[in-house]
């Protein structure tokens, strides 16, 4: 018969805390594979950020896995979920931002293949200077059927993007503010 006075606790095997170990550590690597601007974004111990900088510099194999371990150990007394979740926003913003350029991507060539493709563009994105896209549109063709550098297919690229973005803030803000009201 068990006493109630004692505290229940479970007893972890080995292997889940090897995992754990192991989970830290590769927080540890990607500690590690972060730029200084990123890891200067993180609310580290000094400990933890000098053994990340001294992991950065060695270069030796050996030197570099026990150098990792110690991270690892210096990470059991670190809340590592804070870290985790900065790792996600990153690795989510890199992703929307990819998927944003892709579909600017697919504008440019859409306007470049497609002369009604501007109607279109128009429809979905009505603030477009439809001037300054047919002229660069025509200086894109006559820059690809000279063979020179595709100049105007860039430019045309910043307009789009400088449109998207121009379309994104106002949605932007409306979320924020949402949110804001929300919270209240």
């Amino acid at each position: 018969m068990q006493d109630s006075d004692q505290p229940e606790y479970e007893e972890i095997s080995r292997s889940q805390r090897k995992r754990e170990v192991e989970a830290l550590q590769a927080v540890g690597e990607r500690l590690i594979a972060l730029n200084a601007s990123q890891l200067g974004q993180l609310d580290l111990p000094d400990n933890l950020r000098d053994a990340v900088r001294e992991a950065r510099r060695l270069t030796a194999n050996g030197a570099i896995r026990r150098q990792k371990q110690y991270i690892g150990k210096l990470m059991r007394n670190v809340d590592p979920a804070p870290i985790v979740a900065k790792f996600a926003e990153w690795d989510g913003t890199s992703r929307e931002q990819a998927a944003r350029f892709h579909q600017l991507e697919r504008w440019r060539d859409r306007l470049l293949a497609d002369d009604k493709a501007i109607s279109d563009l128009v429809l979905a994105h009505p603030r477009a200077d439809v001037q300054r896209l047919r002229t660069l549109i025509r200086n894109a063709h006559k820059e690809q059927a000279a063979g020179k550098p595709p100049r105007s297919s860039r430019e045309l690229f910043k307009e789009l993007r400088q449109l998207m973005l121009a379309e994104a803030a106002p949605a932007q803000e409306a979320e924020n503010e949402e949110d804001t009201q929300q919270e209240d």
